[in-house]
């Protein structure tokens, strides 16, 4: 059978892509941002990839076409495959047809942490010998790809609240039916395609009506905006957690960074946490992965232990270069709130040291303008903040500065280099958030600042 994808660099469709092939169907798709790290991963899986979308794409007849959600009417290859009558479905849909019946699904949703908090609970699993299927937004150094079949009844998957299709407008997580649900937080977002707050609260509460009475949910005591959605009704037993809190599931905090915390269920010490990450949206994240973990079989001990190896996910604060006194970062930034949380774990990891951010404000979000003052106040952990201001940007980014005086705006990555090559005999970290490809500034970054590999 021939699948082809339309969307496939995107990263939910590549890990689905990469599914596909592991069921032994032969895989093709099209894309017209095609970059790595996900092209990468395609292409070393035997997948053929076509740049830009056009209709002779179509032209081999593939049995089936899974369309991504960021295709509309109007796209040459969408319009093909309706003009031809080709079979089409859309990638959640497949996944749950496909892939997750008869599979005990432990879904990951929220507006931020969704990559980091499934990675977590699929490298618990993995450590513990599960051997978990997984379908992730990102590429977890742990496993050096994003998606895969497994060999067990378990699959763990990011489940992302974006509607599924053009012709799907619901939310791709409603078609999971997860047994354990990971609710990490819940804010405004996607202001694409949700009019409002109360929009997203609806499709996080269908959600929550998927979960059966004999599964778990698990949520953060003191997100607000989660209490409400599940006093909308719940059939399900939740657990809360909290931070230095006083939530069945507790963490205590041994260093103020999150490098080091006492894990707590009903009062009663797990054992310590000790590993690489920082910031408190991690320790919410581990929380919930080793919750989530206890509802399969895994003791909170053990789950522990294999968050000490954990090694995070590609751009994640990926340190990308050490050069002089700077270390480069490379942090998917696509939310205010995410930005100020990874700031603000820094900050206490480095003290007094300087930082600098440099940020593409890429997200269909942020690009409308919604977030304009909590944007600047995100970057109130910087010492400087560099915001890149293409020239189809759908706002004017100087009303930034109008609310903190770290900021500056730059309409070039050339002159964003610039800067950054004179601020880096001072030393510090630059920490470049985005999550697109920013241009290529990576590689011209580390060109300029003399980096040998």
């Amino acid at each position: 059978m021939h699948i082809h994808i339309l969307g496939i660099c995107g990263t939910f469709m590549g890990g689905l892509a990469v599914i596909a092939r592991q069921l032994g169907y032969q895989v093709s798709g099209s894309d017209q941002n095609v970059y790595p790290p996900m092209s990468t991963q395609l292409q070393e899986q035997g997948i053929q990839l076509m740049e830009g979308y056009r209709a002779e794409n179509l032209d081999c007849n593939p049995d089936l076409v899974v369309i991504g959600n960021a295709m509309s009417r109007g796209n040459p290859e969408v319009e093909a495959v309706l003009n031809k009558g080709l079979n089409y479905v859309s990638g959640p849909q497949w996944l749950a047809e496909h892939v997750l019946q008869n599979k005990w699904v432990l879904g990951v949703a929220g507006t931020h942490g969704k990559t980091t908090t499934t990675s977590m609970l699929s490298w618990i699993l993995e450590h513990q010998g599960f051997n978990p299927g997984f379908l992730i937004g990102g590429i977890p150094l742990n496993f050096g790809i994003s998606a895969r079949l497994g060999e067990s009844d378990f699959f763990v998957i990011e489940a992302d609240e974006y509607d599924s299709a053009f012709f799907d407008k619901r939310s791709k997580f409603v078609h999971y039916r997860p047994r354990t649900a990971i609710l990490n937080n819940l804010e405004f977002d996607h202001a694409d395609i949700f009019p409002d707050l109360d929009a997203i609260k609806k499709q996080f509460h269908h959600l929550v009506r998927t979960v059966p009475g004999q599964g778990l949910i698990i949520a953060p005591e003191s997100d607000a905006n989660i209490n409400d959605v599940l006093a909308m009704g719940c059939w399900t037993p939740v657990q809360k957690t909290s931070i230095n809190g006083q939530a069945e599931w507790n963490a205590e905090l041994i260093n103020a960074d999150g490098s080091q915390f006492n894990v707590l269920f009903n009062n009663e010490n797990q054992g310590v946490v000790d590993w690489s990450l920082t910031g408190d949206h991690n320790v919410y994240n581990a929380l919930s992965a080793i919750v989530a973990a206890k509802h399969v079989g895994i003791m909170p001990v053990d789950a522990i232990k294999a968050l000490a190896a954990f090694r995070n996910v590609k751009r994640r604060m990926e340190v990308i270069a050490k050069i002089g006194g700077v270390t480069i970062y490379d942090d998917f930034a696509h939310h205010p709130t995410a930005i100020a949380t990874t700031l603000d774990g820094l900050r206490k990891q480095v003290g007094t040291e300087r930082i600098i951010a440099i940020v593409e404000p890429r997200s269909n979000t942020m690009r409308m303008g919604v977030h304009t003052e909590t944007l600047a106040h995100s970057l109130a952990a910087a010492d400087l903040a560099i915001i890149y201001q293409p020239e189809h940007l759908d706002w004017d980014l100087s009303a930034l500065t109008g609310y903190a005086d770290n900021i500056k705006i730059s309409q070039t990555l050339d002159d964003i280099i610039a800067m950054l090559k004179q601020e880096a005999p001072a030393g510090g970290h630059f920490v470049l958030m985005s999550n697109g490809s920013f241009g290529g500034i990576y590689q011209r970054l580390l060109g300029a600042l003399g980096y040998v590999e």
